[in-house]
């Protein structure tokens, strides 16, 4: 409770009233099956999305692209980043600006938020001039960011605290998938902002699931994105020793992408990683703090995890090597260097 009353301070209600938004038109508290099954209709028509004004925070590799479809879409967006000028594109789209994630809940019905990492997460919801102090009752939050369950559920409840309703919805995919809409969201939290959300997920998004209470969301995400980064090591090590003992590795990924143990991602990074190079589409350093999450997570139940211990070590010498900024398929060039080392 120390951590979040320093992170978020609470603001007497007296000095802050807030209007409830019209976001939602039934009683948030409680909750019930029969609220959810009453729910009006999902908006489905630009004049219908463009009727709820719509906030992002978060202007990086995903939140942009992300931004942009809903804008292209129809809908009315609000922006905000640390730096301005990764807001200007946006702009140019026809975004408005806001100075603070306090600016953009205040004005906002629903908000989105596309951080780095916990901390940031945090800090934008919590810190000073954070979305906290902006949101409040009939308005709804939706993180997107990938953090950890402990994070998620700090977040979640100073947003609930306000009478907001939250929701987290880390997402599967990268750059690509965040581009044309393609990506997959791993909600969980409030039964009633997901399904008044549904319509905005979709637009960003090919797939949503709905997994319970907050927490679970995060857990599937870190499950997931340790079995990618476990993979891409393993891949990575396949195309050394298939070079080493004198195979063409284009043959080997073609071999693989032909085959039971295919995955999109071999196919799409396997050409480039190569040739040595590798386009930023999931920066090694978020893939890295992924792996670091995760294996935090599997500590706290006691599951072992030997493999994704293994694979996180490589990543950090990686991101010795300089390597945080490119894209996590560079894990390959800290195997080139233990060969390097034993040569």
């Amino acid at each position: 409770m120390a951590l979040c009353s320093i992170l978020c301070p609470r603001i007497p209600v007296r000095f802050r009233p807030k209007p409830v938004s019209p976001f939602f038109s039934k009683p948030m508290f409680p909750l019930s099956y029969r609220v959810y099954s009453s729910l009006q209709p999902t908006p489905s028509t630009k004049d219908e999305l463009g009727s709820v004004s719509i906030g992002f925070l978060g202007m990086g590799i995903m939140g942009s692209p992300m931004a942009q479809n809903l804008i292209k879409a129809g809908c009315d967006v609000s922006v905000w980043n640390r730096t301005k000028s990764k807001c200007d594109p946006l702009i140019g789209l026809g975004a408005k600006y806001k100075s603070s994630p306090e600016e953009v809940t205040a004005t906002c019905d629903l908000t989105f938020a596309m951080l780095a990492d916990p901390e940031s997460a945090i800090d934008v919801a919590c810190g000073k001039n954070g979305a906290v102090s902006g949101i409040s009752s009939g308005k709804g939050y939706v993180d997107v960011s990938t953090v950890d369950a402990a994070s998620s559920m700090l977040i979640s409840k100073q947003i609930k605290d306000t009478g907001a309703l939250f929701l987290e919805a880390p997402v599967s995919g990268s750059k690509k998938p965040a581009e044309d809409g393609q990506l997959i969201f791993l909600t969980a939290g409030d039964k009633l902002l997901y399904e008044k959300a549904a319509p905005y997920l979709d637009i960003m998004g090919k797939s949503r699931f709905y997994l319970g209470d907050v927490g679970n969301g995060a857990a599937m995400k870190l499950v997931v994105n340790m079995i990618m980064g476990s993979m891409m090591a393993s891949f990575a090590e396949g195309i050394l020793l298939s070079q080493k003992v004198g195979l063409d590795p284009n043959v080997l990924v073609e071999v693989v992408s032909q085959g039971a143990i295919n995955a999109p991602m071999y196919s799409l990074k396997g050409p480039s990683m190569i040739k040595s190079v590798y386009p930023t589409a999931f920066p090694l350093k978020h893939q890295q703090k992924d792996m670091r999450l995760a294996l935090g997570l599997a500590e706290s139940v006691s599951q072992s995890t030997p493999i994704a211990a293994a694979a996180n070590e490589l990543y950090k010498v990686a991101k010795s090597y300089g390597l945080s900024d490119e894209d996590f398929s560079a894990v390959i060039e800290a195997l080139k260097a233990a060969r390097s080392q034993q040569s």
